[in-house]
């Protein structure tokens, strides 16, 4: 399969099958990164980034005030590339959860 095949059969898929595309990708790459996990107990049971407890409602929240990925490395210095995309390809998949997460904790 070429790279142009690839692609045509990746402007099919929706949203979510998107994201859990990017989080197979960004695994391969970071060889294993831990993607985004909710766990009963811990932050409410939000989506938060890997095996940290920075949710992706927050992340979404300063994205929305203007800061920037460059922004968010220097808050949170531990976060890799991989771990932003996993953020935001999750936000894109659910945003329903994330726009409640925000209304809650607003």
């Amino acid at each position: 399969m070429t790279i142009q095949e690839l692609e045509t059969q990746l402007l099919t898929l929706n949203a979510v099958d998107k994201a859990k595309l990017i989080s197979i990708l960004t695994q391969t790459l970071t060889n294993g990164s831990l993607g985004i996990k909710k766990t009963p107990g811990v932050c409410g049971g939000d989506a938060c980034v890997g095996n940290t407890r920075i949710q992706v409602w927050v992340l979404v929240g300063y994205r929305r005030l203007g800061c920037s990925d460059a922004e968010l490395f220097k808050c949170y210095p531990h976060l890799t590339g991989a771990d932003l995309v996993n953020a935001w390809a999750y936000a894109d998949a659910y945003p329903e959860e994330i726009e409640q997460a925000i209304r809650e904790n607003d």
